[in-house]
């Protein structure tokens, strides 16, 4: 075989179609060895014949997509002083496009013998791990352009590949689970129909199924434990060939991308599945374990876990850095997705202890060219000290509004003095966002995600039902801020159906009109339960996929019809916030202003009262170009929002005619149809069912 010199840059495998460039960052290596990998698993090792700038690298002409490679990387072990290199680990590379195999779990594959934390293991891990993959770069991308939608214009719909499509009765079997699955047209039509225009994927990263599930007979379904930051994990590709996952992915961007619908991952680059100091050598560990990961200063054996998972990678190191970089780019220009999810992104800002929105992390995403540009999320909090950063991310990026979720549950399951922060959270934030040159846009408003309670489980579980996640119901969150409606779980009690009923349709319509963008976690606008398991992480069954043949009919239309309402109106899609003044010149009213039920304007005595459950909300539309319920032009945006959360019907006076000539019934959520086109005239009053929403349009 010919070895030449090759290039540092860029790292990684890279194919340009007269043979393949081989490069990988260490600073403690005393040798590298390439290591390829025959069709029968026959290993052929290349001793790395450069280096700089710590960058090992090599060129080999002839090797083609498809060849299965990994690293084994030779220098000192020394775990007290953070080093811990051993040459008979099997090492997968950081910058693998692809990776083909899933891990068989053995002793192998650690460092130490079983029992004997201390203890050097020597035996060959290859067997046992998946092998990196070098791909084909090159594909038909056709006339691809990303939506580029603006956030005002955005509805997220949180979903997992697999999840979505495995019971789908009009995708082909051999596509459920798959991204191909993603990309048929059954799915595409449904989430248009929603007005859905970006999908969040639930971690596509190549993952790692933990040895202590499998041992249970259970899967890491969410795939929050990723060991390859630029592959795209290959259980949910239907390409059985390797490395064919990477065709597949991109065929599934494009064809969403067709459909108007940006692609958003949820990425996972605060910690690596490779686990604390008795976890496996998998990857980085054996790489250069004290440039990957943040390690204890007084005894560098041990790892600093800000996350939860027993390690945090370790952003204070510039190739750290310069990883998360490179695959935040790659994933932008070669798979061509349209932005990011980042979980517990608190974690990237800890360059050294805290929080930091001045990190070398935000400084170096605020100067890219290419990932500024894109969709940054931010799951603002971690489980290390002072974690929970709602409202402290820098201006460039938005953020899952956890105070909202909170807000809005507490509201509509009655509790008391929530009226003033409720007020709030449904009109963007400004508390948190508003200081920081921000938007009501920051705010991702959502009442449910992946992690807790489905939509229709919040509305009949008072508690977790975690049983069968093996762990004594322990695991989960237990302060819901759920509401049974008055029994545990499933009913045949007609008028406890109707209130859960009810109540999903005020949570999507809450949702929906708040300003702010709204996220839709899948399933929920199709009345799916996990029967109140809360942590549905470790579920890869039915337990956690969409059961298409119990989908809530009703419930997918008013979804559907309340998603349409935001579309058309602008007023519920402002890009500033509201200041109490008129809307523009020759407008007298403000641009909102708040009533009591009787009518009158919120006085701060009202506010601070601490009892009342129920509010409207008018905003001032007027000369903002809309459209009625029959699709024609307006040119009066104006809407009155009454919410009540009190058990009994409540009756509210309509403001006086200056507000308004008539007002039009668009929604009610007593009942599962939008528009029931009831004209009532100002100063007459208007009932709001118990624990309901009435939205009504102001008639001219």
């Amino acid at each position: 075989m010919q070895i030449w010199p090759g290039s540092p840059y860029p790292l990684g495998s890279t194919y340009d179609g007269v043979g393949t460039n081989f490069a990988i960052f260490s600073e403690v290596a005393e040798k590298v060895e390439l290591c390829l990998f025959d069709a029968d698993g026959t290993e052929t090792r290349i001793e790395l014949p450069e280096v700089d700038a710590f960058v090992w690298h090599v060129f080999l002409p002839n090797v083609e997509p498809g060849q299965r490679y990994g690293y084994r990387v030779h220098g000192a072990t020394k775990p007290d002083e953070g080093l811990r290199c051993n040459p008979s680990k099997l090492l997968l590379d950081p910058y693998a496009k692809a990776i083909d195999g899933t891990i068989e779990w053995d002793e192998s594959l650690f460092g130490y013998h079983f029992g004997e934390p201390d203890s050097y293991n020597d035996d060959d891990s290859a067997a046992n791990l998946p092998k990196c993959v070098v791909i084909n770069p090159f594909f038909d991308w056709g006339v691809d352009r990303p939506p580029r939608r603006a956030y005002a214009d955005t509805v997220f719909y949180e979903t997992h590949v697999k999840g979505m499509t495995m019971t789908h009765p009009d995708v082909p079997e051999e596509l459920r689970g798959t991204y191909a699955g993603m990309a048929h047209p059954a799915i595409i039509d449904h989430l248009t129909q929603l007005g859905v225009t970006a999908v969040e994927l639930m971690p596509v990263h190549h993952f790692v199924n933990d040895s202590t599930l499998v041992d249970k007979g259970l899967n890491n379904y969410w795939g929050y434990n990723t060991i390859g930051f630029f592959a795209p994990d290959h259980k949910y590709s239907s390409s059985t060939s390797p490395g064919g996952q990477v065709q597949e992915f991109k065929a599934m961007v494009r064809a969403l991308h067709e459909a108007g619908i940006e692609v958003i991952l949820d990425v996972v680059y605060n910690h690596t599945a490779e686990g604390n100091h008795l976890g496996p050598t998998l990857s980085f560990r054996g790489i250069d374990n004290q440039a990957y990961y943040r390690l204890v200063e007084d005894d560098k054996q041990y790892y600093m876990d800000y996350t939860g998972t027993g390690n945090t990678l370790n952003v204070r190191h510039p190739h750290s850095l310069q990883l998360i970089m490179d695959s935040l780019r790659y994933w932008v220009i070669e798979m061509h997705v349209d932005g990011f999810r980042f979980d517990l992104a608190a974690t990237l800002a800890r360059e050294f202890y805290d929080v930091d929105r001045l990190s070398s992390f935000f400084e170096l995403v605020q100067q890219d060219p290419i990932v500024s540009q894109v969709k940054l999320i931010a799951e603002p909090w971690d489980v290390g000290p002072g974690g929970y950063q709602v409202g402290n991310f820098p201006p460039q990026w938005t953020e899952w509004n956890g105070k909202y979720r909170d807000t809005v549950r507490d509201f509509w399951r009655g509790e008391p003095g929530t009226v003033g922060e409720f007020a709030a959270r449904i009109t963007g934030s400004a508390d948190l966002y508003e200081t920081s040159g921000r938007r009501p846009v920051a705010s991702v408003n959502f009442v449910t995600a992946h992690d807790g309670f489905t939509l229709r489980d919040l509305v009949s579980y008072n508690e977790k039902h975690n049983e069968g996640n093996q762990d004594d119901n322990n695991d989960g969150e237990s302060h819901n801020r759920s509401w049974n409606c008055g029994v545990e779980g499933p009913s045949d009690d007609p008028e406890i159906l109707e209130l859960r009923e009810r109540q999903l349709r005020n949570f999507i319509t809450t949702m929906f009109l708040s300003q702010g963008v709204p996220m839709l976690c899948h399933g929920d606008e199709l009345g799916r339960s996990q029967g109140g398991n809360n942590n549905g992480y470790c579920q890869d069954n039915e337990l956690t996929w969409i059961d298409w043949s119990t989908v809530d009919d009703d419930l997918v239309r008013f979804t559907r019809q309340v998603a349409a309402l935001r579309r058309q109106h602008p007023v519920f899609r402002r890009r500033r916030f509201f200041d109490g003044r008129p809307t523009r010149r020759g407008v007298h009213l403000p641009d909102i202003s708040w009533f009591t039920p009787d009518g009158s304007e919120m006085t701060e005595d009202d506010w601070e009262s601490g009892f009342g459950r129920s509010i409207a909300v008018y905003l001032n539309g007027q000369g903002i170009a809309g459209t009625d319920v029959r699709g024609e032009r307006i040119v009066d945006d104006s809407f009155l929002l009454c919410f009540s959360a009190h058990y009994e019907p409540i009756d509210f006076t309509l403001p006086a005619g200056e507000y308004a000539n008539q007002w039009e019934v668009v929604v009610d959520t007593m009942t599962a149809t939008v528009d029931p086109n009831v004209i009532v005239g100002p100063g007459n009053t208007i009932t709001v069912g118990p624990r309901a929403v009435v939205v009504l349009r102001r008639v001219d």
